[in-house]
C-alpha cells in the first residue's frame, strides 16, 4: 500500500492511498485543480482515481467533492448522516446519485485488495467518522477532527503501521490568540480538535512495535506551527518511555505541499 498525505491543515485536507487494484482519496478539501496538482506532484494522475472516502461535511474536507464526482465519475463513500449534510449544501451543485455509497460506522468494507474500517469520532459535524485502511497485513489509520479519543477507540486503532494523527493547536497559542471566546471554547471542547498535548498522549497510547510512521496532521495556521507540534510530540514520547514500545518516525505535514509517497 502506497500513501501520500497530499495536504493537511485547518485550511484543507486530502490523502492519497493506493493498492494494487485501487487508487483512492480520503477527503477532498481543495479545488479539483489543486487536488490534481497535488497528485501530479507525487507522479499520480487524478484520472486514475476510483473512489473518495469522506470523513465529514466541513468545507476543509469536501470543497472539491462535487467537481471531482462530476468530472471523474468517482464512487464516494460516507455514512448516511454525513451524506444528508452534504446533500443539504447548495454549494455542492448536482451530484450523480449513482456514485453515492453509504458506509456506516463500524461497517467493514472490502474492495478487492483494500479493506476499510470506519469509526466514529467526537467532532461538531453531523456524523463524523475516520478510517483504517488495510492491504494484506499492513494498516494506516487516519484520525483528525476530534476533540476526544476514548480508551475504546485507542484499543481499536492501536498498532497501525502508519498514522495521520491530529495535532491541531498549541494550548497557549490558542488561548492567547485572536479567536473569539466562543470559537476558542469550541476548539477546546470534546467535540473540537486535539491539541498538541492530547494528540501526543493519544500517540503514545496507540503506537506499538508495528508502527513506523506518525504524521502530525490538521495543524492550525493561527494556533500552531510545525516546529511546536513536532517538539510537543517528541517531548511526550520521551516522557512516556519506556512505555512507548516502538521505533517510529515522527513526520510533519504541510497545508499546501504533498508528502512523498511512502510504502506502508
Amino acid at each position: 500500500m502506497k500513501v501520500s498525505i497530499l495536504a493537511s491543515s485547518s485550511s484543507g485536507n486530502t490523502t492519497y492511498i493506493e493498492t494494487g487494484k485501487h487508487k483512492v482519496l480520503v477527503d477532498a478539501g481543495f479545488s479539483g485543480k489543486k487536488i490534481k496538482e497535488l497528485l501530479a506532484s507525487v507522479n499520480r494522475n487524478i484520472e486514475d482515481l476510483d473512489s473518495i472516502f469522506i470523513t465529514h461535511e466541513h468545507s476543509d474536507h469536501i470543497k472539491g467533492l462535487g467537481v471531482l464526482m462530476r468530472r471523474y465519475n468517482l464512487n464516494v463513500y460516507a455514512n448516511s448522516g454525513t451524506w444528508d449534510a452534504i446533500l443539504g449544501k447548495s454549494s455542492m451543485g448536482k451530484i450523480p446519485t449513482d456514485k453515492i455509497k453509504i458506509l456506516e460506522p463500524e461497517q467493514h468494507l472490502q474492495l478487492d485488495d483494500l479493506d476499510v474500517n470506519p469509526f466514529l469520532v467526537s467532532h461538531d459535524a453531523a456524523e463524523p467518522q475516520f478510517y483504517q485502511f488495510m492491504e494484506n497485513d499492513k494498516k494506516i489509520c487516519l484520525l483528525t477532527d476530534t476533540g476526544y479519543v476514548s480508551d475504546r477507540l485507542k484499543d481499536e486503532i492501536k498498532g497501525a503501521d502508519a498514522y495521520l494523527l491530529e495535532f491541531n493547536h498549541d494550548l497557549e497559542m490558542l488561548r492567547e490568540g485572536p479567536y473569539s471566546w466562543d470559537l476558542k471554547q469550541r476548539i477546546l471542547s470534546d467535540t473540537g480538535h486535539l491539541s498538541n498535548d492530547s494528540g501526543g498522549q493519544t500517540l503514545v497510547d496507540i503506537v506499538d512495535r508495528h508502527t513506523k510512521k506518525v504524521f502530525l496532521g490538521h495543524l492550525s495556521p493561527e494556533n500552531n506551527t510545525k516546529a511546536v507540534a513536532y517538539e510537543a510530540a517528541l517531548e511526550t514520547c520521551e516522557r512516556a518511555e519506556p512505555e512507548v514500545a516502538s521505533d517510529f518516525e515522527i513526520l510533519k505535514t504541510d497545508p499546501t505541499t504533498a508528502q512523498p509517497l511512502f510504502t506502508v
